[in-house]
């Protein structure tokens, strides 16, 4: 399967990952003229322009940054120079909808007065595809690690309350010297495949008619291809042969990487545990087909910009084989 870039993963932002240490040299980022702070709020990013095309990128002595929980994160440096992200979860807005909130994709906005009209905090699932590959990875990153530091406030190993380091990419017990590094969980991704049918399912609580490619979590010990295996066959009890790597994409929704693989099934035979899926089907090219073109009666297919899209585009695209 031929690659292609993957939304979050094309970027080809410089972390400075040298630079985390000194600060006095991330102090010298954060003064250059052209060092901009992209704001969080909730997992939100701030996004700009009538279609939410763009991310909402502030000066780093913007009014609005006074409100930033832990200090500003270096997300990197792009061409246009240093990048860096601030937590506003603490700024709360008038009449929030809570339960919009925890919806699957929420579409709700918030308006910050400080900030220009079309400055809004936005759901990043519903603008992904409408960002620049710069944007989108930075965004990633962004809501990824400051989702780490917002669930990660206090020391593992004794309890006591940690403290930012490293521009953001540590944190450090005061009470007993611990370093506590953020993770990326892996989530191994099936394309599944038996003669010229894919398999795929939902989860409950997923949007109406949604069905996408079966997914799970690698456990402690697993290799990638023992993941495909085993979740497969806990959640329809097919056998799984032949597993090979296609690609991989940073989720931050919080925080996985799902890594893409083809698989081969050694039986088309479904006995589904319903505790894993609502459901998972057979499919052939043509309805598959109609799935992409949003033109099938009861089923849709996964968001634009997931790899679980990417893969199964690709797969459409070419053809038996």
């Amino acid at each position: 399967m031929r690659d292609r870039q993957i939304t979050f993963g094309g970027g080809a932002l410089d972390r400075a990952g040298l630079v985390r240490r000194d600060g006095s040299a991330v102090a010298a980022l954060i003064a250059r003229p052209e060092a901009r702070v992209l704001p969080v709020w909730r997992g939100k990013p701030l996004l700009a322009g009538a279609d939410r095309d763009r991310l909402g990128w502030l000066t780093p002595d913007h009014p609005v940054l006074r409100l930033a929980d832990n200090g500003l994160v270096l997300l990197g440096l792009s061409p246009q120079g240093p990048r860096l992200a601030a937590d506003l979860s603490a700024w709360e807005p008038p009449d929030l909808d809570a339960a919009a909130l925890a919806a699957f994709s929420d579409p709700t906005e918030q308006h910050h007065p400080d900030l220009a009209a079309d400055h809004r905090f936005a759901e990043l699932r519903g603008a992904m595809t409408r960002l620049s590959a710069l944007d989108a990875e930075c965004a990633a990153t962004a809501r990824a690690i400051l989702g780490w530091h917002r669930s990660h406030r206090f020391c593992s190993a004794c309890g006591a309350a940690s403290v930012m380091a490293e521009a953001g990419w540590r944190r450090t017990c005061p009470a007993c010297g611990t370093h506590h590094f953020p993770r990326s969980d892996p989530v191994v991704i099936m394309l599944v495949t038996r003669g010229d049918r894919l398999l795929v399912g939902r989860s409950p609580g997923w949007p109406p008619g949604m069905y996408s490619l079966l997914a799970g979590f690698v456990e402690p010990g697993e290799t990638i291809e023992a993941a495909v295996r085993r979740e497969v066959a806990e959640e329809t009890r097919i056998p799984v042969g032949r597993v090979r790597y296609l690609a991989s994409q940073p989720w931050p929704f919080p925080s996985s990487l799902m890594i893409g693989c083809a698989a081969e099934a050694l039986d088309d035979a479904i006995d589904l545990d319903r505790t894993e899926v609502e459901d998972a089907v057979w499919i052939d090219r043509a309805t598959l087909r109609a799935m992409l073109a949003g033109a099938h009666q009861t089923m849709r297919a996964a968001r634009p910009g997931s790899i679980a899209r990417h893969l199964t585009e690709r797969w459409l695209a070419e053809g038996p084989g």
